[in-house]
């Protein structure tokens, strides 16, 4: 029996490793899941695991947020020996945060061999802080599970032999799959007030975006313009919320700022939207799974399957393209996009047939 430690440490990393804990269990595997605490909070990590279905983690190293060179020096410091002494045979890591690329290299100081899940994504913009976990996580990996062709591409071109990487598709649209019945079930849309095509969904969070407060009190100016055309509902991400005060976001009557939300209600609030206007990666990934047309406030993206195939449009921050875009979205001339091959819903079970081999 393989012993398999997962690694999580923040929100977008826990709908990746409920489904590869599930077909890892499935398959007869000893798990040790390991909560870094990069994100912890009620609303960024205890209402996952019950939408997710996720027990409490084995292991929770307690890091906290903060500078991600201090995270990263403290993920690294505690749990090295924590994997000396477990000895699992594969250490698993998903996504992009700090914390992935800090338990990367934690998974080789403690000679364990480093799995990668969604590999190979390459935004080719360095002031990025993802792009370098990216690097770093498959660089030190042994396996490297990648979502969509190009990242197989980048993973060649980075001269990283072709029998370490696997094209398997995406856990999070597994999950995505499993919890749509709850999501069309929840709730949320009637205790908001809203009706299913009549807002668009919002989220900033990315520095790029939201850290220099004269680019960001700009681009709130051009999306509470957009809100005069489409309202738009706000579950505010909890570096941002200081930041909005004093800006046309937070006095817009068309937008709607709520508390962030669960996985569930979050799915079922961007199913229903009329559009999606964000610079979440996953949720390009996501509106190009459910149909739903993204306008993603970017001037590149580590995920260009979702432009090329899917419902995602880069906007960037010019008020007449994301105008344009809004308004094409409401005349009903966007785009329709096809789900990518493989975004099947059964990502996680290719992983773990791999790693259990």
């Amino acid at each position: 029996m393989k012993h398999i430690a997962l690694v999580a440490g923040a929100r977008p990393n826990f709908m990746k490793v409920a489904p590869l804990r599930a077909a890892l269990a499935a398959r007869g595997a000893r798990i040790t899941f390991i909560h870094t605490g990069q994100h912890y909070d009620p609303l960024m990590s205890d209402v996952f695991f019950r939408d997710l279905g996720l027990p409490a983690p084995d292991v929770h190293l307690g890091v906290g947020p903060g500078d991600r060179i201090v995270q990263s020096k403290a993920i690294v410091e505690v749990l090295v020996p924590i994997l000396k002494t477990q000895a699992p045979d594969v250490l698993v890591v998903v996504g992009d945060v700090t914390s992935t690329a800090a338990a990367a290299m934690a998974g080789v100081l403690a000679g364990v061999p480093v799995a990668h899940v969604e590999a190979g994504l390459r935004s080719f913009h360095w002031p990025m802080p993802e792009e370098l976990n990216r690097m770093i996580a498959d660089h030190h990996s042994r396996w490297l599970f990648v979502t969509e062709p190009s990242g197989v591409a980048n993973l060649h071109a980075e001269r990283i032999p072709d029998e370490r990487v696997h094209l398997v598709g995406n856990v999070m649209i597994d999950t995505l799959r499993r919890l749509e019945p709850q999501a069309a079930e929840s709730g949320v849309l009637a205790r908001l007030g809203l009706t299913p095509g009549g807002y668009g969904v919002l989220t900033l969070h990315r520095p790029e975006n939201v850290d220099d407060p004269e680019s960001f009190r700009a681009l709130a100016e051009t999306l509470a313009k957009t809100a005069e055309r489409l309202p738009l509902v706000y579950p505010v991400h909890h570096r941002v919320r200081d930041r909005l005060e004093g800006t046309a976001l937070a006095a817009a009557p068309g937008v709607r700022i709520i508390e962030p939300l669960g996985y569930v209600d979050m799915l079922a609030l961007v199913r229903a939207a009329k559009a999606v206007v964000t610079d979440s990666g996953g949720l390009q990934e996501e509106t190009t799974a459910l149909g739903v047309p993204c306008l993603t406030l970017r001037g590149q993206t580590e995920r260009p399957i979702t432009v090329d195939v899917g419902t995602s449009e880069i906007v960037g921050h010019d008020p007449a393209v994301i105008s344009a875009a809004v308004e094409r979205v409401l005349a009903g001339t966007w785009k329709k996009g096809r789900v990518p091959e493989l975004w099947d819903g059964h990502a996680a079970e290719r992983i773990a047939d791999i790693l259990l081999k």
